[in-house]
């Protein structure tokens, strides 16, 4: 291990890391608004709008991202959209993490049992009082784990950007190790900097997972 090749890779891999944590964020966040909005529309049994996010799920949950990438990055100009690598990036990590923050969030709604939905309208509580005060605050609770499950999953799947020329962590040691045969310590950097990222999201999860089990929600 060359403690000077450490320290001049070290800005390169800097430069990487912060690359891919903008693009895995930006595609989290994505997801999670189209996980919501697919989440509502398959509770509430929209017609039409629920069989074209059923399919949507089946899509994304049972092809690779490096497949949905290569479309989007090489089909899509085909058919006259043009976009950036980094657009293509954040779009690609949006529409999986969104299929399965949607099946997340879908079963934490479904999990309030229809009794306390009753005894809410006993007391006469409007739907949207219900939704509010019942329903969503437990469905939070029940979903958080799958969520910070799906968040951690959808960083580590960053990795695969490498393939549409993004210049992630992992283009960044590839290149690296193809042109100087550092390989140790290479490598050595990709697993301290996917540490650094993930690690944080991991215990913060974690305490936010406990918060909000407020009350016995999500046990």
């Amino acid at each position: 291990m060359d403690i000077n090749v450490l320290l001049e890779y070290l800005p390169l891999y800097g430069e990487a890391f912060l690359l891919t944590l903008r693009i895995g964020w930006l595609g989290i966040l994505l997801s999670f608004f189209i996980g919501v909005a697919c989440a509502f529309i398959l509770y509430f049994r929209i017609p039409i709008l629920r069989t074209i996010v059923k399919a949507y799920i089946e899509l994304f949950r049972n092809t690779p991202l490096l497949v949905q990438l290569f479309f989007l990055y090489f089909g899509l100009p085909k058919l006259g959209f043009h976009i950036s690598a980094l657009s293509c990036g954040v779009l690609g990590l949006g529409l999986l993490g969104g299929s399965y923050m949607t099946e997340a969030l879908r079963s934490g709604l479904e999990a309030v049992e229809p009794m306390q939905i009753q005894s809410a309208l006993a007391l006469s509580m409007n739907k949207r009082q219900i939704f509010a005060h019942i329903i969503l605050p437990q469905a939070i609770a029940s979903s958080m784990p799958p969520i910070l499950a799906n968040v951690i999953f959808l960083l580590k799947e960053t990795s695969v950007f490498s393939a549409i020329s993004l210049m992630d962590l992992m283009f960044t040691a590839k290149d690296l190790i193809g042109l100087y045969y550092k390989t140790t310590e290479c490598l050595f950097l990709l697993v301290v900097f996917y540490i650094l990222m993930l690690l944080p999201v991991s215990v913060l999860g974690s305490i936010l997972e406990k918060k909000v089990r407020y009350a016995g929600f999500g046990e």
